[in-house]
């Protein structure tokens, strides 16, 4: 069975910084293109970057600059490292498995908190 487990998430100062996971199982990791979105309650579903098996990324302009998406394919494990934290980054993360737009493919997500 297909397992995506994130972690990381919690209550962070503004400015400051986390770095979420997300453990996979139950699948060829490194075949696939890897994402993170976030949603927020009352606002519409945002993606936030992408992976492809390679190591290329693509990242939404709101966050570009300040998050870091990345991989290891030996541990099954997808990164988010997010600095600079602003309060609009407040909403749960969820890891997904191309194409991203389905929820089917997320796991359960990881609540992030900017306030101070």
């Amino acid at each position: 069975q297909v397992q995506l487990v994130e972690s990381g998430g919690g209550l962070v100062q503004p400015g400051g910084s986390l770095r979420l996971s997300c453990a996979a199982s139950g699948f060829t990791f490194s075949s696939y293109t890897m994402s993170w979105v976030r949603q927020a309650p009352g606002k519409e579903l945002e993606w936030v970057s992408t992976i492809i098996g390679g190591g290329s990324t693509h990242y939404a302009d709101s966050v570009k600059g300040r998050f870091t998406i990345s991989r290891d394919n030996a541990r099954n494990t997808l990164y988010l490292q997010m600095n600079s934290l602003k309060p609009e980054d407040t909403a749960v993360y969820h890891c997904a498995i191309d194409p991203w737009s389905d929820s089917r493919n997320w796991g359960q997500g990881t609540q992030v908190t900017v306030s101070s």
